[in-house]
């Protein structure tokens, strides 16, 4: 019995390894210019405003009584 549990063991073992054999082609491209996207300075300008805005409209409600 334990000769056939270290025959399926190393079957398992010999299968991960070989699964694990090709290696990975990543490409990452990283845009470095500041356009475009939520990396521009301008969004996060504009964002800013826009919830201080928010904040601003939430905060000073005023109570008629």
């Amino acid at each position: 019995m334990q000769r056939v549990y270290l025959s399926v063991l190393a079957a398992l073992i010999s299968f991960v390894t070989i699964a694990q054999e090709k290696s990975a082609d990543v490409d990452i491209n990283v845009n470095k210019d500041g356009g475009g996207g939520w990396g521009a300075p301008w969004m996060w300008i504009v964002g800013g405003a826009v919830f201080i805005l928010l904040l601003v409209a939430l905060t000073r409600r005023t109570s008629k009584e």
